[in-house]
């Protein structure tokens, strides 16, 4: 008969290992002996070796959280919108013009092919000032739409967007859920 494994955690060793010692009464190893121990019963080498490889797990999690959106960054490429989700004007700065972008580009239906026209007709939908062969090339140029060489298929290119780009995409699409209503 196998055993089923029992997973055990413990926020803090020292907690762990003093009501250890308590139970195992006057015949407990020191505090130190009884935490290298434990250690090595977890499979290191001594407490030592423990601690280093969990601050090491902790920094390494910490690297990999996704940074903060930029609030400033968002709330330029918001006032850019209106309150139907539709982008009034193109901006000047690049960095905003991508940030406006990812929300038309959320806008795009995901997966499917399109005609020139089909595209012109989306980004129309989605803008206030009449041009969408800008925002049809620029957001082939920041590869976020793709296009055959004859301009005959365009794609959207599927991708996670940056935390500043998934704040703005949200308030939009909030703003667009308005708009059908």
């Amino acid at each position: 008969m196998s055993k089923t494994p029992v997973p055990l955690h413990v926020d803090d060793l020292t907690p762990f290992v003093r009501t250890l010692a308590i139970q195992l009464g006057g015949a407990s190893p020191s505090h130190l002996k009884l935490m290298n121990m434990v250690a090595r019963a977890a499979g290191y080498q001594n407490v030592q070796h423990m601690r280093a490889d969990s601050a090491a797990s902790r920094r390494l999690q910490a690297r990999s959280d996704p940074p903060p959106p930029n609030a400033r960054a968002v709330e330029r490429a918001l006032r850019l919108f209106d309150s139907n989700g539709r982008l009034q004007l193109w901006p000047s700065k690049r960095s905003v013009q991508n940030l406006a972008l990812w929300a038309v580009w959320a806008a795009l239906p995901s997966g499917a092919s399109l005609h020139e026209a089909e595209v012109n007709a989306c980004l129309n939908a989605e803008h206030c000032f009449d041009d969408p062969a800008t925002l049809r090339r620029t957001m082939i140029s920041c590869g976020l739409l793709t296009r055959r060489r004859d301009g005959s298929e365009y794609r959207r290119i599927e991708q996670a967007p940056p935390a500043d780009a998934k704040q703005v995409i949200h308030e939009v699409t909030t703003r667009r859920r308005a708009r059908s209503h």
